[in-house]
């Protein structure tokens, strides 16, 4: 469905991403790891078009969006969600819902029901028409999932959906992204959560200092060297061997 292909860009002197390859295989989730500064939010911007590459291409379902502003992508069902929640705070939780709705349809009946549906759905029923601003952390994350799913997407990005949560709020959204998977959405996702991305993703793709470093299932990952060193510093892998 993604297909990823030497994704690069350079922000002054810093090569933030270099040369990325990755590919998401319709109806699976895909996680995309790395230590902090990795170029793992930066990739993901590039590829919902919020930032323009130096090179390279994205590909969805075959066709070119490398160029595409945010909303044309959007609208050939590829969204993204932000690590920071940012919603309307003027506005009811149904409303930032219908926020989303309205890329489908120009009729408010049609989007405040499915808004109000697809709140249901995620957990936030008895909050649809309270103010978002009110709204807990794993209340607005959950508010942004469903902003997103508002607007029917093939693809969902979800960018650190689960940090800031307790380990409660963590079980119960990896029940929720099982769901929406289950529900026919495709979803690529980046976190530093292990223990959730090991419980859902089938392939895992690992950047580092921008580059690609590792790819494969969560067990082939967690068993890398070259993505222990990644996490704990050069030599980790050695003395971890040592003391197994």
């Amino acid at each position: 469905m993604l297909e990823v292909r030497a994704l690069s860009k350079r922000f002054g002197g810093l090569q933030a991403v270099k040369a990325v390859d990755l590919d998401v295989r319709a109806g699976s989730i895909t996680g995309l790891i790395g230590p902090n500064g990795a170029g793992k939010t930066t990739t993901f911007a590039m590829i919902a078009g919020f930032i323009r590459p130096d090179s390279g291409s994205v590909r969805l379902d075959g066709a070119d969006v490398t160029r595409l502003r945010p909303d044309r992508i959007a609208a050939r069902g590829m969204v993204r969600t932000f690590q920071v929640t940012q919603p309307f705070a003027g506005l009811s939780v149904a409303e930032n819902i219908r926020v989303g709705a309205f890329l489908r349809t120009a009729d408010a009946a049609e989007a405040t029901a499915r808004a109000r549906a697809i709140g249901t759905r995620l957990g936030l029923g008895a909050f649809l028409d309270r103010p978002a601003a009110a709204l807990t952390v794993a209340g607005r994350k959950r508010l942004e999932v469903a902003r997103a799913l508002a607007t029917n997407p093939k693809l969902l990005l979800l960018d650190e959906v689960m940090a800031g949560l307790n380990p409660s709020e963590i079980n119960e959204i990896v029940a929720l992204i099982r769901d929406v998977r289950a529900g026919g959405v495709t979803i690529l996702l980046i976190e530093h959560i292990m223990q959730a991305v090991a419980a859902l993703a089938e392939q895992v793709y690992v950047l580092a200092e921008g580059a690609l470093i590792a790819s494969g299932t969560p067990r082939d990952i967690a068993g890398n060297p070259a993505v222990i060193e990644a996490y704990l510093g050069h030599g980790a892998a050695a003395r971890m061997a040592r003391h197994a």
